[in-house]
């Protein structure tokens, strides 16, 4: 970029939106030109916390930045999305990209086709637990994840598989390193009139087995990953934002007698994975850069989502919500 700093908007400035304003505002490297939402008083609110200018509609903001965040709800992010690109800006999407495989397929060609990124927030990639999990690595044979949320009518435009477990998805689509083998799957509501509860099981073709649980009608918040590989067990604990290791203790070699099994853990209090995701994408569009996202890992991650809610719903009927 010729300019000092790469100027940005935020189109949605809901709960997590706001997020993405404080995190623009306190980039070096970032001017945060203008926030825009249909609820205008909500706009207004933001706009005064943060001395930020409001707009009314995205159309005329678009043309004074080079990138844009896109927070609104998922049922408006194909249409405003499809906007953003034809401008020629920068994208970086709030997940699910879309409902669907194919308007997703179309943005993702429209930027690859004007040399624009599209990076989908998936946040916990960036979490410092799964990171320090995945460079630990070796030959993972079962991985398991829980996702457990406390109900709140945040995310409830979309099931608890595309709201809660398509992060978990994500990152072990990205662990396995192999296409999908076979998936089974149920679900059920208990609020919403959508799967407010999920269970996958996804066999991959190299042998490793998932299985993954989401739900938002938790009595508490629980975000881990388990990994189980011949040398090591491993806990990402994503919520605490802390990494457990647990092996056999260096020098173990008379299998005999006990064995003696040392865990290691390392915690990252001070680190903030939406920061390092903003920074991220902030980084590529300052660089030309795409996003290191091999075969567009996000899609991966909706395809199987897809897939999964099609076999709960397949499997279940009707939803018939307790009221």
């Amino acid at each position: 970029m010729k300019q000092d700093k790469i100027r940005i908007c935020v189109i949605g400035v809901g709960h997590l939106g706001e997020y993405h304003v404080q995190k623009y505002k306190a980039h070096h490297a970032v001017e945060l030109v203008g926030i825009v939402d249909t609820n205008h008083d909500r706009a207004k609110e933001i706009g005064d916390r943060y001395d930020i200018k409001v707009y009314r509609t995205h159309e005329k903001l678009l043309k004074m930045v080079d990138a844009v965040s896109l927070a609104v709800p998922t049922e408006s992010h194909f249409k405003v999305a499809k906007d953003i690109l034809s401008e020629g800006k920068h994208l970086l999407i709030e997940k699910p990209i879309t409902y669907q495989l194919g308007p997703a397929d179309t943005l993702i060609k429209m930027a690859e086709d004007k040399g624009l990124i599209l990076q989908v927030g998936l946040v916990e990639r960036f979490n410092p637990a799964v990171v320090k999990m995945e460079s630990l690595l070796t030959k993972p044979l079962f991985i398991e994840s829980h996702r457990m949320n406390n109900f709140t009518i945040r995310g409830t435009d979309v099931d608890v598989v595309l709201d809660l477990m398509i992060h978990d998805l994500d990152i072990i689509l990205h662990m396995a390193r192999s296409d999908v083998k076979d998936v089974h799957a149920v679900g059920m509501s208990v609020i919403t009139g959508k799967t407010d509860v999920a269970n996958a099981r996804i066999v991959f073709e190299n042998g490793i087995v998932a299985n993954l649980t989401a739900s938002r009608v938790s009595d508490r918040v629980t975000r881990k990953i388990r990994v189980f590989q011949p040398d090591a067990y491993l806990l990402a604990d994503c919520r605490k934002r802390e990494f457990v290791i647990t092996r056999m203790a260096d020098g173990v070699k008379d299998l005999s007698k006990p064995l003696h099994l040392q865990s290691v853990k390392d915690v990252f209090p001070n680190s903030d994975p939406l920061a390092d995701q903003i920074n991220y994408f902030v980084n590529s569009v300052i660089n030309g850069a795409k996003p290191d996202m091999t075969e567009r890992d996000e899609r991966k991650a909706l395809k199987t989502a897809l897939r999964i809610i099609d076999l709960i719903k397949k499997g279940c009927g009707e939803f018939h919500p307790q009221t």
